[in-house]
């Protein structure tokens, strides 16, 4: 089979290095019908037994093959065995069969050649090159990716045969061939990827550059019974993707106004490529900038709003990528600073605060990197930093406040300078008074409300009408007729100031009091001036009063609500009248209160008084009528002043009454007149009281019937009687001391009785004084009391010795005696009778020889007793002792000596 030598295409037609490769193919293996035609070739029914050439034809010699070994006689031959024909200018492929083999140069002109397939040989015929089919076309593959050529419509090609020329050569390179049962690729095919071949497909996966060309495939197929050829060219042409773009600026933080390039390359890709630019803030977020076909962006003059992060995206007709984003920082500022004050208030000159606020001043100064902010009070650096809080602040604030920016980067700096005003409230609330104004006759509304800055701005308004209102600062007045106003009717103030939040009220009621005014004059102490009083408490305004004396002339000045006036004191104003006069506006006619001065008048409660003496008498006078603060003075019998603190004297007074006690009366020294005397600034009156003070009568006579010595002599016993009649309240027992002479029992002068008992009741008659000193001789007396008259005193005694008695001395010494011996005679007999053996001489002494009944033997002290017992002794007989003689109380006193001697 030879394939036809004109082309019809460029590349094939050049007279570059191109051969011929030749290929055993199984013929055995086509049907029947295959084998009476195959490409290029017109085959007969009978067989040959070697093809030859019925044309021309120019075999080339057997050392010209490159690539054929010569083929052994038992060798059988591979059917894909391909040699090429070297010698040029031969450009079609023959197709040989058998041991020989042999590369043939075809001409244009059809010719006869036999094919032998085993030992049958078959005629062919060659087709002209003008019946074969040719079919060109181009496509487009992505590197590294998969692209599948096929070769035409061919559906079941019986021979695929592929090549490959690149571009700029003209010798073309087998990829892939295939005869229907099997396929084989070329090992230098690789460099243009994997490729593969199915069904005259040609497949090629991870596309390489290398592979862009042309690429030729020839197919030998059946159509209409018949064998046919067909020649399908493809240019291909391999896309490169583009590459990750690098992003490249000239100055990442330029200072604004320079020039600033921005450049984006691709390492690969598919030209045309194109740009895009995108610029993303936190504010806008992404912003397309510009679109270019070169990489490079420039910003003639670079500005704060070309700041941001910057991405370039390239893109072909493959795919896009888009760069890593660049931070693009444009140096600038600071601008001129803004000062922002919170809470913002301004006013004409700038800004204003409120005293005790807290206000936050804040300064921006647009600028890359952010401004230094430091800040200035009147030019003095008070802080540093964007934010300046003043906490509370005060009046002495207010000035000029500057802010400062600095960028340290550029050293640029910039300022802006502020006016704050502090304003503050004046002191307290404000005040709204009426007053009295035109005589009396109208009133004049003030509200005033000082100090503060600004000053305070007042009006006055009533039941909220503020249509008449006029304001004014500081201070408000408006004038009202009297005789328009009601009694109760209310008026406001409203004081309004930048410091508040709403207007500040003050609220007054006009009304007059009800009653009249008081009057009153008193004296001042030691009655030197006189002061007149008028009181009149309540209303507003308050009511006006002043002083006329009986001439009409005004006394002072005219004074609200209280009028005192003081005058010198002079008893030429006695029995003179003086009058208050009270104005208001609300009241048509004044009011009048009227003083009379006059000299003291007093009364005494009772002008005599008697009672017995040591009793307690109140003497009393009081003021009557106006007293003009009199002064009330008492003074005794002897016309002496009696002061507060006088013994025996209390002094008491209320409003008007005045009393004297006199405690204790004597009737010698209380007895007499008493006077209550009463001094004011015009005079003064006298009341004169009578006491008389009374003696008690006489006690009756006492007599002392006995006055004895108890036998220690620290005690006496006293008895007494009455003589005679009389009132009693009790007895006084009186005694006197007089020392012992050393001659005997007379006594020494006599002393001072001193009292030892008074509160004996008037029905005792005896009395027991102790307390007495033995070696002291006393008198005692006795006398009557009744109330504070005593009577006589009985006649002084002296106490009398006690009376002796000496039984019961004897007895009591021989009663001791006796026990003393009993018990010592007793205890020396027991330690015989047990001590038997110790002192026989003296036991036999005492109790004498044993008798017969006595022998029996006392062994043990308890045996001695029950014999005692049961052998008791005769009672021995008791003598009463005779009574002793009855001694008179008058016998003198006998020194008795007894002596009691007991033996054991």
């Amino acid at each position: 089979m030879a394939l036809p030598s004109q082309l019809g295409r460029r590349d094939l037609q050049a007279e570059a290095g191109w051969g011929e490769l030749a290929l055993r193919l199984p013929l055995q293996d086509l049907s029947d019908r295959a084998r009476a035609q195959a490409p290029g070739w017109a085959l007969p029914t009978s067989t040959h037994r070697r093809a030859q050439h019925t044309r021309r034809s120019q075999p080339c010699a057997t050392g010209e093959m490159k690539g054929k070994q010569p083929q052994k006689k038992d060798q059988k031959a591979n059917p894909l065995e391909a040699v090429q024909c070297v010698r040029p200018p031969c450009h079609t492929w023959l197709l040989t069969h058998g041991q020989d083999g042999g590369c043939f140069c075809p001409t244009a002109e059809p010719r006869n050649v036999t094919v032998q397939h085993g030992e049958t040989q078959a005629p062919a015929q060659l087709l002209h090159p003008g019946d074969a089919k040719y079919e060109e076309q181009a496509m487009r593959g992505v590197r590294h990716r998969s692209v599948q050529l096929a070769c035409g419509d061919v559906v079941s090609p019986v021979v695929v045969f592929w090549s490959f020329t690149k571009l700029g050569s003209l010798v073309p390179r087998a990829v892939a061939i295939s005869n229907g049962i099997e396929s084989k690729v070329e090992k230098a095919s690789a460099a243009l990827g994997q490729v593969s071949l199915r069904n005259g497909t040609l497949e090629v996966s991870d596309l390489q550059t290398a592979a862009q060309g042309h690429f030729m495939c020839q197919a030998m197929y059946e159509e209409d019974g018949e064998i046919k050829v067909g020649y399908f060219y493809i240019e291909l042409v391999v896309l490169v993707p583009v590459a990750k773009p690098f992003l490249q600026m000239t100055d990442p933080t330029p200072v604004e106004g320079t020039v600033v390039t921005m450049t984006c390359a691709v390492k690969e890709g598919t030209p045309p490529v194109g740009y895009s630019w995108h610029r993303h803030t936190n504010r806008e977020g992404a912003v397309a900038v510009a679109e270019a076909a070169s990489g490079l962006l420039i910003l003639t003059a670079a500005n704060r709003t070309h700041m941001g992060w910057y991405a370039c995206t390239a893109h072909n007709e493959v795919n896009s990528q888009t760069s890593d984003r660049m931070y693009l920082d444009v140096i600038y500022g600071p601008d001129e600073p803004v000062i922002n004050v919170e809470p913002f208030a301004i006013n004409q000159n700038g800004f204003s605060a409120n005293e005790q606020e807290e206000v936050i001043l804040t300064c921006l100064a647009l600028s890359n990197p952010p401004s230094h902010y430091i800040w200035f009070y009147n030019s003095s650096q008070i802080y540093s930093g964007q934010k300046y809080v003043i906490a509370k602040i005060s009046r002495t604030q207010t000035g000029t406040y500057t802010c400062l920016a600095q960028n340290t980067h550029l050293n640029t700096r910039s300022q802006t300078t502020i006016l704050l005003t502090v304003y503050y409230l004046p002191e307290g609330k404000p005040s709204c008074t009426p007053v009295p104004a035109a005589n009396f006759r109208d009133i004049a509304l003030q509200c005033s409300w000082p100090g503060g800055f600004p000053p305070a701005r007042l009006r006055w308004v009533r039941s909220g009408r503020e249509a008449d209102a006029v304001a004014s600062y500081s201070n408000a007045t408006r004038i009202q007729r009297g005789a328009d106003i009601r009694n109760g009717s209310s008026y406001t103030c409203l004081a309004s100031h930048p410091a508040l939040r709403e207007d500040a009220v003050c609220t007054t009621t006009v009304w007059v009091p009800v009653g009249s005014p008081t009057c009153s004059a008193v004296a001042t102490k030691q009655n030197e001036f006189l002061m007149l009083s008028c009181d009149w408490a309540g209303g507003l305004p308050r009511v006006t009063l002043w002083w006329r004396d009986w001439w009409n002339r005004v006394l002072g000045g005219l004074k609200p609500s209280s009028n005192i006036y003081v005058m010198q004191a002079n008893s030429t104003l006695g029995g003179k009248e003086f009058a208050c006069i009270a104005a208001h506006p609300l009241q048509a006619r004044a009011t009048e209160c009227l003083v009379r001065l006059d000299v003291p008048k007093l009364a005494a409660e009772r002008t005599e008084v008697s009672l017995f003496e040591g009793g307690e008498v109140r003497l009393a006078c009081a003021l009557q009528g106006p007293d003009l603060g009199s002064e009330v003075f008492w003074f005794n019998n002897k016309h002496q002043v009696i002061r507060p603190d006088a013994a025996r004297y209390r002094l008491q007074q209320g409003d008007a009454w005045f009393n004297l006690t006199i405690w204790d009366t004597e009737w010698m020294r209380d007895s007499g007149t008493y006077h209550c005397v009463a001094v004011n600034a015009v005079g003064n009156a006298t009341v004169p009281i009578r006491l008389r003070v009374k003696r008690y009568p006489t006690p009756p006579n006492v007599t002392i019937s006995k006055l004895m010595y108890t036998r220690q002599r620290t005690e006496v016993q006293l008895e007494w009687v009455t003589q005679g009649s009389g009132n009693l309240t009790g007895f006084v027992v009186q005694r006197q001391e007089a020392k012992k002479s050393s001659l005997g029992p007379s006594r020494s002068a006599a002393r001072a009785w001193e009292t030892v008992a008074s509160d004996i009741e008037p029905d005792v008659r005896d009395h027991r004084v102790g307390g007495l000193a033995p070696a002291v001789v006393y008198a005692f007396r006795i006398l009557a009391v009744n109330h504070r008259t005593t009577g006589h005193p009985s006649e002084g005694k002296t106490p009398a010795e006690p009376p002796f008695n000496a039984y019961p001395a004897v007895v009591g010494a021989a009663g001791a005696g006796m026990v003393v011996a009993a018990v010592g005679s007793l205890l020396a007999f027991q330690y015989l009778v047990r001590n038997r053996d110790n002192n026989p001489r003296l036991h036999d002494l005492l109790f004498g020889m044993a008798g017969p009944e006595a022998h029996e033997q006392i062994s043990s002290p308890e045996d001695a007793e029950t014999a005692a017992e049961c052998h008791p002794e005769p009672p021995a007989s008791t003598q009463e002792a005779p009574p002793a003689p009855d001694l008179a109380a008058d016998d003198p006193p006998v020194n008795v000596t007894i002596t009691v001697t007991a033996t054991s």
